[in-house]
């Protein structure tokens, strides 16, 4: 790593908006937002889409996709339609 490029890595506190938990550890994430921790100390808050809270993988409510059942609606509706361009 060049000494020219130093990283400001530091604590960081990311925080699931949908499910409202919230982690510290340490990144180089910048946001001009901050919380104050559960230690007192204020640290920088990256808030983040999903985390592992609330990814259904995770919380067992993932959705099995029927594949089997795709590829039959895609049968049915285009059969043997050579696609557009393609040599007969």
């Amino acid at each position: 790593m060049t000494q020219d490029k130093d990283h400001n890595y530091r604590p960081v506190v990311f925080r699931d908006r949908s499910a409202g938990y919230a982690f510290l550890t340490r990144s180089t994430a910048e946001s001009a937002q901050t919380i104050e921790w559960d230690d007192g100390e204020t640290y920088p808050l990256v808030e983040v889409e999903i985390s592992s809270e609330s990814h259904p993988f995770y919380t067992g409510r993932a959705r099995v996709v029927d594949s089997e059942g795709q590829v039959a609606k895609f049968e049915r509706r285009y059969g043997d339609q050579a696609p557009p361009g393609a040599p007969e």
